[in-house]
């Protein structure tokens, strides 16, 4: 009998819980790897005051259902992707943009 090396699988998992005038929002950040290599992720900006719907996600980059795809208010819109980093980048500078706009707004 021989031995068959398993993929080593992993996850992690972060929330960020932000304060002040975001106070009750929360990024959240899950990624699954076999072998080091990412395979499953989710990344959600989540604020119910702004948006209800949706379990209050605002924001969110996942590639559950078999694709990459974009939620934004409710709406989803399938995305181009290159990496893993790449689209952290994005979701990171569209949050930003979006604190802007609310920021300007209040």
């Amino acid at each position: 009998m021989s031995k068959t090396s398993r993929p080593v699988q992993t996850t992690s998992m972060e929330i960020h819980r932000l304060k002040g005038k975001r106070k009750g929002a929360s990024l959240k950040e899950q990624v699954w790897f076999k072998n080091g290599a990412v395979t499953s992720y989710s990344l959600a900006y989540i604020n119910l005051k702004l948006f209800p719907g949706d379990n209050g996600r605002v924001l969110g980059y996942d590639n559950s259902h078999g694709y990459h795809h974009r939620h934004f208010m409710g709406k989803v819109e399938p995305v181009e992707f290159i990496s893993y980093s790449a689209l952290v980048e994005r979701f990171i500078a569209e949050v930003h943009q979006l604190w802007r706009v609310e920021d300007e707004e209040n």
